[in-house]
């Protein structure tokens, strides 16, 4: 069963992710560190740029299960990004949502938990499309699995695997607008 996210949820997480990057601002202002604080200050507007290219997507599923993925799912980290978002089109929502969410819990089984498991996605706005690439580092412990699911499940989009190994996993998946 899926969680359903109240406005005082997501207020209280994104509270408490805030509390914890002013925190670390301050922490390094108290040990005299400027050159940490300004990097840090840079990776927070680089974060609220992705967060606003990605929020004005016209895939809003996807969209909402990207901001608070990092919220449900202990097993890797995930950024993205969003390449040229002047450029968005409509793509099937429901589709892309679906796929995601199995292609997390997919990688969620097959990934050793408890350690610097890393999932990047760049979203690339095109004409015709949008083209999604998956970039994977950490530990995966089990191949197969990805492998059957990439198999059974990229069927419904173009997609290519670029690099798999037991360390990283780079997936290319293009939607066509609908």
């Amino acid at each position: 069963m899926e969680k359903q996210w109240g406005i005082i949820e997501v207020l209280r997480h994104s509270r408490h992710d805030w509390m914890n990057k002013l925190q670390l601002i301050k922490g390094n202002i108290d040990l005299n560190r400027i050159d940490r604080v300004k990097t840090v200050i840079d990776e927070i507007i680089i974060e609220a740029q992705n967060e606003t290219n990605l929020s004005n997507l016209p895939i809003k599923g996807f969209v909402s299960l990207l901001l608070k993925t990092n919220w449900e799912n202990p097993t890797f980290e995930l950024e993205y990004e969003v390449l040229n978002c002047k450029e968005a089109v409509m793509v099937d929502d429901e589709a892309l949502t679906n796929w995601t969410k199995q292609f997390f819990s997919c990688l969620n089984k097959a990934i050793e938990p408890f350690q610097e498991n890393h999932l990047s996605i760049t979203i690339e706005p095109q004409s015709n499309g949008l083209r999604f690439f998956f970039d994977f580092s950490g530990i995966i412990m089990n191949r197969e699995l990805i492998e059957k699911f990439l198999a059974e499940q990229t069927a419904q989009f173009e997609s290519a695997v670029k690099e798999f190994s037991d360390n990283e996993l780079t997936l290319e998946i293009y939607l066509p607008a609908v």
